[in-house]
C-alpha cells in the first residue's frame, strides 16, 4: 500500500496512473496537501493516524523559491516547506511509525548542503541579500541535523537522509536554469535519482547500517567536506530542534478538526 502526499492534484493523478500501470498495484492512495502549510499538515497527520498504518515515510516534498516569499502564515516559503513542513509531518507521524517493527524515515536532502554551516540566527532568511540557492542549501543542512537528532531520540525507527545526485527534474529546470543549461547532458534520470531512496526504504541491507546517516549511491558519505568549517556546536543543533518544536506547536490545532 502506497500513499502519495502531493500538492498538485493533476500531477498526483498522473503519477498514480503511472505507478498502477507499471506495477499493477491498485493500492495507491492520493492525499492532497501543501507541505508549506503547517496547520494543514497537522490536520492531515491526525486524520492519517486514525485511518492507516505506516511503515516507511519518505520526505521528498521540497522547493527552491528564488525570491523571498512569505506563506499566508508569514513563514519564508523555502523554510516552511523544506524544514518546518518536514519536521511537522515526521514528528506528527512518529507515533504511527513507532508501532511498526521495521519503521523507516528517509528524507531527500541535497549535496548542496555541504556548502552550508547550520545558521540558527536567521531561519527565515530575513537579513541581507536573499539567495534562493543558498537558502535551499541551508534548509538541506537543517534536514541532515534533524535526521541525526531524530535517530538519537527514536532508536526503534531507522532514519536516513540522502543526496539523490543531480537529476533532470522539472524542479531543477525551473529553479536552477543556468545550472541546468550547463549540466543537462550529464544529469541523472529521475529513476537514477530515486534509486537510493527506494533502496533505503525497502532493502534489508540499509537497516544493517546505523540510523541517522547521510547517503549517496547506496553508501553512507560524510556530511562535511574535508577541512570545511561547516561543523556546528551541539547547542546550535539543539536550538534548531527547540525552535522547530515551538513553531510546530504554534500551528497545531487545539482540538481535532479545527
Amino acid at each position: 500500500m502506497v500513499h502519495l502526499v502531493c500538492r498538485n492534484k493533476e500531477r498526483a493523478e498522473v503519477a498514480k496512473g503511472e505507478i498502477v500501470a507499471e506495477t499493477g498495484n491498485q493500492n495507491i492512495f492520493l492525499h492532497i496537501l501543501d507541505i508549506s502549510n503547517p496547520k494543514e499538515i497537522w490536520k492531515f497527520a491526525e486524520k492519517f493516524k486514525n485511518e492507516h498504518k505506516l511503515s516507511v515515510l519518505i520526505n521528498n516534498a521540497g522547493c527552491m523559491v528564488n525570491n523571498r516569499e512569505l506563506t499566508e502564515d508569514g513563514l519564508e516559503k523555502n523554510f516552511a516547506t523544506n524544514t518546518l513542513g518536514t519536521y511537522i509531518l515526521t514528528t506528527a507521524l512518529l507515533p504511527l511509525l513507532e508501532k511498526e517493527a521495521d519503521a523507516r524515515v528517509i528524507t531527500v536532502s541535497s549535496g548542496g548542503m555541504l556548502v552550508q554551516k547550520l545558521n540558527i540566527s536567521d531561519l527565515q532568511s530575513g537579513n541581507g541579500t536573499f539567495d534562493g540557492t543558498m537558502v535551499y542549501a541551508q534548509n538541506k543542512r537543517q534536514q541532515v541535523v534533524m535526521t541525526e537528532r531524530w535517530a538519537k531520540a527514536h532508536r526503534n525507527i531507522h532514519f536516513s537522509v540522502m543526496h539523490p545526485g543531480w537529476a533532470d527534474t522539472p524542479a531543477v529546470r525551473s529553479s536552477m536554469p543556468d545550472f541546468y543549461q550547463k549540466m543537462k547532458n550529464t544529469l541523472r534520470t529521475e529513476a537514477q535519482g530515486a534509486d537510493t531512496v527506494v533502496w533505503l526504504a525497502v532493502s534489508s541491507e540499509a537497516t544493517k547500517l546505523p540510523s541517522g546517516l547521510f547517503f549517496q549511491d547506496r553508501q553512507p558519505v560524510p556530511t562535511h567536506l574535508p577541512l570545511a568549517s561547516t561543523h556546528s556546536p551541539p547547542e546550535d543543533e539543539e536550538k534548531l530542534m527547540e525552535v522547530l518544536e515551538e513553531l510546530s506547536q504554534k500551528f497545531k490545532p487545539t482540538s481535532p478538526g479545527t
